[in-house]
């Protein structure tokens, strides 16, 4: 997804050779003149994934807006700009919460290199966060991707039973993330925290599950050479999570609901049954009404479980959640991989949205983790889900000149050029410059008219003025 920065400044020109700069590396771009305008965006939930904030700013300042923003809770990252680099401005809006800073007028390159630090950071930090959660067992339905109305239904849901010890049966497709919802559960309930074990019935040994489940006693069998507490008792106090639950063989369908019924297990080997404080959250990708009709699960122990089901919903019922879904693995694989992708082009992610996925969100996953490890470029292009798309890696193409954001501005007409923005090397010109050739070609363009030449640019007149004698343009304006 295309990420959007909000550029705060009462200049309206410096907004605008920002934005134009934030375009062309892919950015979208929000205004905002003053710091109540910026806090209204903000705390109205319009789209901001970075602050652009000009300290200097009538009304509110850029500091005290700065305050509000972290006194409000906002976590968007912030990046103060300042015409005056002393150490007491940049040591106190650090304080209050800025991620960086620069000095106007600052090259392209330093903005934009500034702009991916921040989202870099936030992306590292959510990383973490998810991570954190995770290893403590405390995932929520709120860390669920996707606001679309399966999903919501899902949430709400999951959310009500996770609060009870209803037993849970999680169905959908393989990949569609039943492991993640079992997860929520166990976050949202009060034992998180607590131990969350998870078991694939399938992958397990026929002759193996009974002890891999209940336990062992040492020496109750060749080769049992130690004592195993076995699932249930991992998990006591917390969630055991039966995943393909559907795959347990008959008998030990007998023996799991048993345990279930009278909350207890019976070890192989032991002489008394042991007690087990275990909430049971299952899943299966499997009809088990019709496994059930057929006599190859048991219909006692499918109403034991089947007591709340939620349905997780395959990723071509909730289209709408691959842009969320993308965006969260970008963000992760570009912490694990090292990487600085940004997102997706539109016409890859209108690509991704079409495609059927039949392996659900797993797929995509890994179709992501691919394009990430091999893209250089900021945005995933078409060539980059060649399976997807059946687009093929372009040839390469010859060189533009290097360290230049704007390159192909290069190839446009002088004619269209009044105001360069490269220099004769081919690199950016800063701000400043283009700036000051901007004024002076409105001044030459309107023959001097300084109120013509204000409106045309779109400031006001003492703006007009102060810029003409910090840009040493007196003797043009006396000229006219």
């Amino acid at each position: 997804m295309t990420k959007t920065v909000l550029v705060v400044d009462d200049d309206p020109t410096q907004r605008r050779l920002i934005q134009a700069v934030l375009e062309r590396e892919g950015f979208a771009v929000a205004q905002a003149e003053n710091g109540d305008e910026a806090l209204s965006h903000l705390i109205a939930g319009k789209s901001a994934d970075v602050v652009l904030l000009d300290l200097v700013m009538p009304g509110i300042t850029g500091q005290e807006t700065l305050v509000q923003i972290r006194q409000r809770g906002l976590t968007q990252p912030v990046i103060v700009l300042t015409a005056t680099g002393g150490v007491d401005t940049v040591v106190k809006a650090m304080q209050a919460g800025a991620n960086d800073f620069f000095i106007k007028p600052a090259s392209p390159e330093r903005i934009i290199v500034s702009i991916r630090n921040a989202l870099s950071m936030g992306a590292l930090k959510g990383e973490v966060d998810r991570l954190s959660k995770r290893a403590t067992n405390r995932t929520t339905f709120e860390d669920l991707i996707g606001d679309g109305p399966a999903m919501t239904l899902v949430k709400r849901m999951g959310a009500r039973a996770a609060k009870s010890s209803i037993p849970i049966l999680v169905t959908g497709e393989s990949g569609v993330g039943k492991e993640l919802i079992a997860r929520a559960v166990h976050g949202g309930s009060d034992r998180a925290g607590k131990p969350f074990v998870a078991v694939n019935c399938g992958a397990i040994p026929e002759n193996l599950v009974e002890s891999i489940l209940f336990g062992h006693e040492k020496g109750s069998f060749t080769g049992a050479t130690d004592k195993h507490l076995g699932k249930f008792k991992e998990a006591d106090g917390g969630t055991l999570f039966l995943d393909e639950v559907g795959e347990l063989p008959l008998d030990m369908q007998v023996k799991l609901l048993r345990a279930l019924q009278e909350g207890e297990i019976d070890p192989i080997g032991a002489k008394r049954p042991t007690k087990v404080d275990v909430r049971i959250v299952s899943a299966t990708n499997r009809d088990l009404a019709t496994a059930v009709s057929e006599g190859r699960f048991r219909e006692d122990l499918f109403y034991r479980l089947n007591v709340f089901p939620i349905e997780a919903p395959a990723l071509r019922d909730r289209r709408e959640d691959i842009p969320a879904l993308i965006d969260a693995f970008v963000r992760r694989f570009n912490v694990e991989e090292g990487k600085g992708v940004i997102g997706c082009a539109p016409e890859a992610l209108a690509c991704l949205s079409g495609f059927d996925w039949p392996g659900n969100v797993r797929q995509l996953e890994n179709t992501v983790y691919r394009a990430i490890v091999l893209s250089d470029a900021p945005y995933l292009q078409l060539h980059d889900f060649p399976a997807i798309s059946g687009v093929s890696v372009p040839p390469p193409e010859s060189a533009t000149p290097s360290g230049s954001i704007l390159a192909d501005v290069a190839a446009a007409p002088i004619g269209e050029q009044p105001v360069r923005i490269l220099d004769g090397r081919g690199h950016l010109r800063t701000l400043e410059e283009i700036e000051r050739d901007l004024i002076q070609h409105a001044i030459e363009v309107y023959a001097g008219h300084m109120s013509e030449v204000a409106r045309r640019l779109g400031i006001g007149r003492s703006t007009l003025y102060r810029k003409v004698r910090e840009q040493g343009l007196e003797e043009l304006v006396k000229a006219s």
